[in-house]
């Protein structure tokens, strides 16, 4: 199972159910890395999807207690749930939001991660892997700036 997802400096992901700053690099690479694959995603990441539909050519995945039922969606109410779900995927993406990240990243084994260097004032925040010793960056896949804002594209295994 891999993780993805775009960070400002703080490892903060996010404020108020959405990202404050959205680069089109990083869109453009999660579009690409995870079409074809399933993705876990929770309920206040679903909210701030377009029309909160499921993510085209994906196989779409909700963790979520509070959801039964949502079209499009494979609902599942606990992280064995998931796990069960996805066993005979090929590729598996938790793309978010902060309480999915938590519950998954222990089954994680990389982690793509776009470190978007900005000072944002988020509410959410992803696990720091840069200070966790289960953790190792093993590649910057792609650097660039957009709109004065520069970013790193980097991947990330677990030791």
């Amino acid at each position: 199972m891999e993780l993805i997802a775009a960070i400002y400096d703080d490892w903060g992901i996010g404020a108020n159910g959405t990202q404050p700053i959205a680069l089109s690099a990083d869109r453009k690479f999660f579009r690409e890395t995870t079409r074809g694959s399933t993705v876990i995603v929770g309920r206040r990441t679903v909210e701030d999807f377009p029309g909160q539909k499921p993510l085209p050519g994906r196989v779409n995945i909700l963790l979520s207690r509070s959801i039964e039922k949502l079209d499009g969606f494979t609902v599942c109410a606990d992280v064995s749930q998931v796990l069960e779900c996805t066993r005979v995927s090929n590729r598996v993406f938790v793309i978010g939001g902060g309480s999915v990240y938590r519950q998954m990243l222990e089954h994680c084994d990389s982690a793509y991660i776009t470190k978007v260097h900005a000072k944002v004032a988020s509410d959410t925040f992803l696990p720091n892997l840069e200070q966790d010793p289960q953790w190792q960056l093993a590649q910057v896949l792609e650097t660039g700036e957009e709109n004065g804002i520069s970013y790193e594209i980097c991947r990330y295994t677990r030791v």
